[in-house]
């Protein structure tokens, strides 16, 4: 329950004008809450009444509870029980204890303390907030560690050689500053795989275009250099790198930085101020561009450097802008974006996501990264955020602050321009919504790892000082807790009367609980197994097996119960004749609900002179229904059988379809339903809803539209047609195979004749082989 709070008391005056009296009242909305609060069915204990609501408070006065009362009264507001005559040594209010720890003493060589106090104890009453200071003093001297990471992409050509000189000057303007800094490297291209890098095996071994020059191959995130105070060390390690490539322009950044958050002791990352430099000329692919490479399983934010190389570049997809956010603010670190003019942008927007980071333009070189870094540590570190760890919902910390906008509670305490040497303190209120055991969690500025740790305690039970011995007033038969009865085993009542027999104490309670809720409904007290109820406020009396019944809490109208036209029994009004409603504050009548079709259209009743429709049928009286639909497939087999005299229930239809009115006509305009009936044609017809529910007016078309039965003619017809032009384009087939032979042949035949007349002999001709000679025949005469 929510209240508003509004400064209003409660106070009833009179003031005198002229002659006239004026009576004003004035309410304070917020003790009327927590009075709703105390005032529990379920209160029987001290610890009960404290845990109900923190403006609660309990009255331990032996004689405060009077016969027949129960002992929920002793629970109320401090104010409320004074009026009801309890003793102000006689009330229990438990308030919150703070107790501040002394804080740790400075190990020698340890970092100056900026935070006071270090560690707090609260024992915090559930509901009641607690506020105490932290004092945050920007100490000098606080160690600074810087992680330069570099975009090696060949678009960073340039900038590499500038960075290859930038150690000892970094790391002295840091000095100036701090007295104490540390300097480390590492550097990323992107993902080796497609679309991100050619994967062609020379081009991984050597991505850049000009053959020329130093190139080294492919990779995700490598770290050269862990932090250290050497510059000459940081320009000789830079040194040795090498620019490479890859192919789209946005670089593998969120990858690398990842790696440099989670992997604290690779890098070195101590107890100090910890910025991250990330310097590049391009966009960052983000969660979600793995599938690009069909990398589906999610970055895992574990530290996975295999010879300082990050292991699982190809295996796990980018993480994700919030993921990168958690773990650089639970590290402590503090990123700086030293990007080129086009990307300043992009990389303010996610400047916007990342708490405590800046943004820094390069030159076209990277000439000016000096500066860019120590502007923006100097911004950083002048700007206080204060946060705490992620709690459980049922804790809840606020921040004010005595800077400039800080004067309202918000979820983190912030300061601005915030120097060396300047203190400035914030006000923490923690509130505990219910009883816990113990919690502890750490409060700090982001960017410093120093923080405060917070022990947080309830108190739940109070603290009455009773003695363990029998008391008179509990009959000898139990001991006095907090004003209350805490009866001996075998005993149990308010005063310790009841001796329980054969069953224990749960069996007979149990018989003063109706349907295993609360005992006698909270309003009696359960006495050998049965309710002995109280007295109601107006002097009547709780009835029923359970005191489950009053006649005092009915339903009211007009400020009156039963509206002045019935009595309240058992928690229910039981009007007089003519009335009727929960409160009776309604005259039976349905004048307003009539209608040609009876009362609202039968569709709904008429409560109080207005239509309570059912089933989704709306308006004054229920005569639309905007979701309902017109059955007409399932009216279909009636329909067929009214208008036709055929279908599923042609022999019962009068008592299956007596929901639906026929009427056949020879025309219809327009149809709702179209229905296919048992032989197969469609029926069309119009349903018109009568008054109740499922019943209809029904108009079919006298003519349905039946499909037309087979040409058998046509069909024998085309068969015969269809041989017999099967018959004539094989006869033409093989006419036609025969002729192609013929013509073969006919070819061959006067191709042997052309072959004769050019040799000048027939083929066919064959010279004779027997020669005879005319005996008579003489060559001599």
């Amino acid at each position: 329950m929510q209240v508003t709070h509004h400064e209003y008391s409660l106070n009833i005056g009179k003031e005198d004008i002229g002659q006239t009296t004026v009576f004003f009242l004035r309410l304070d909305s917020n003790t009327i809450y927590m009075e709703e609060q105390c005032l529990k069915a379920s209160v029987n204990t001290c610890g009960d009444c404290i845990k109900s609501g923190s403006g609660c408070a309990w009255c331990k006065d032996l004689n405060f509870t009077k016969a027949g009362e129960q002992e929920a009264a002793r629970c109320n507001t401090a104010a409320m029980l004074r009026d009801k005559g309890c003793s102000s040594n006689g009330i229990i209010n438990p308030k919150n204890d703070f107790i501040k720890t002394k804080d740790k003493p400075l190990a020698p060589g340890a970092n100056p303390v900026q935070i006071q106090p270090q560690e707090v104890q609260l024992n915090l009453r559930p509901g009641l907030p607690q506020t105490f200071q932290l004092h945050f003093k920007r100490a000098i001297g606080y160690p600074v560690d810087l992680y330069y990471l570099m975009d090696l992409s060949y678009s960073m050509k340039d900038d590499l050689e500038n960075v290859k000189q930038l150690g000892n000057n970094l790391l002295t303007e840091l000095t100036r500053i701090t007295g104490n800094a540390r300097i480390g490297f590492g550097s990323f291209v992107d993902k080796t795989l497609l679309p991100y890098t050619d994967t062609n095996e020379a081009k991984l071994q050597r991505p850049c275009s000009d053959k020329s020059e130093p190139c080294q191959p492919a990779f995700g995130f490598q770290h050269v250099l862990s932090l250290t105070k050497d510059g000459t060390k940081f320009r000789d390690m830079v040194a040795k790198q090498h620019i490479s490539g890859n192919l789209d322009p946005p670089e593998g950044s969120l990858d690398a930085i990842m790696q440099v958050a989670v992997c604290v002791k690779d890098i070195g990352w101590g107890n100090s101020t910890r910025l991250l430099v990330l310097a590049t000329d391009d966009g960052f692919h983000m969660a979600g561009d793995g599938k690009l490479a069909a990398i589906l399983e999610p970055n895992k934010e574990t530290c996975e450097l295999v010879k300082n190389k990050y292991s699982k570049s190809n295996l796990w997809d980018y993480p994700s802008v919030g993921q990168i956010a958690r773990k650089l603010e639970e590290q402590n670190i503090q990123p700086i974006f030293a990007v080129t003019k086009k990307m300043e942008t992009v990389y303010t927007e996610l400047s916007k996501l990342i708490p405590k980071s800046a943004v820094g333009v390069l030159s076209e070189d990277s000439s000016n990264v000096v500066k860019i870094i120590v502007d923006a540590y100097n911004n950083l570190t002048s700007e206080v955020i204060l946060a705490h760890e992620a709690l459980p919902d049922f804790i809840s910390v606020k921040y004010t602050s005595d800077c400039k906008g800080g004067e309202s509670p918000s979820e983190r305490g912030k300061c601005d321009n915030v120097n060396i040497g300047k203190e400035v303190i914030f006000n923490v209120t923690v509130t505990v919504d219910r009883c816990i055991t113990s919690q502890s969690f750490l409060i700090g500025p982001l960017g410093f790892s120093e923080k405060m740790r917070v022990n947080i305690r309830t108190r739940c039970e109070c603290e009455c000082d009773d003695s363990n011995q029998p008391h008179p007033h509990c009959g000898g038969n139990g001991k006095v807790v907090c004003g209350s009865c805490s009866c001996d085993p075998g005993f149990l009542g308010q005063r310790c009367e009841c001796k329980l027999g054969q069953k224990d104490e749960a069996s007979l309670k149990a018989q003063c609980r109706k349907d295993n809720g609360t005992e006698c409904e909270g309003k009696g007290d359960c006495l050998c197994g049965r309710c002995q109820c109280y007295s109601t406020d107006s002097g009547g009396n709780f009835y029923g097996e359970f005191c489950e019944c009053d006649d005092e809490h009915c339903e009211k109208a007009n400020n009156t119960q039963c509206a002045g036209h019935g009595k309240c029994k058992c928690g229910k009004c039981e009007c007089d004749q003519g009335y009727e409603g929960p409160a009776c504050d309604c005259v039976k009548s349905d004048k307003d609900c009539m209608t040609d079709e009876g009362v609202c259209h039968e569709r709904g009743k008429c409560e109080c002179n207005v239509c309570k429709c059912e089933r989704g049928y709306s308006g004054a009286k229920c005569k639309t229904c905007s979701s309902c639909q017109r059955p007409c497939k399932e009216s279909g087999s009636c329909v067929e059988c009214l208008a036709f005299g055929t279908g599923p229930f042609e022999k019962n239809c009068s008592k299956a379809c007596n929901h639906l009115k026929q009427e056949t006509v020879e025309r219809l305009l327009k149809y709702d339903c179209r229905v296919r009936d048992k032989e197969g044609c469609w029926m069309l017809f119009t349903m018109t809803e009568q008054r109740g529910f499922d019943k209809y007016y029904v108009k079919v078309l006298q003519a349905r539209e039946c499909p037309e039965g087979p040409n058998i003619a046509a069909i024998v017809g085309g068969s015969l047609a269809a041989v017999a032009l099967i018959g004539l384009l094989i006869l033409l087939i093989i006419k036609g195979v025969l002729y192609a032979s013929d013509l073969r042949e006919w070819k061959r035949f006067e191709k042997d004749r052309k072959h004769e007349k050019t040799s000048g002999t027939n083929p066919l001709f064959q010279n004779a082989t027997t020669t005879i000679q005319n005996p008579t025949f003489s060559g001599d005469s």
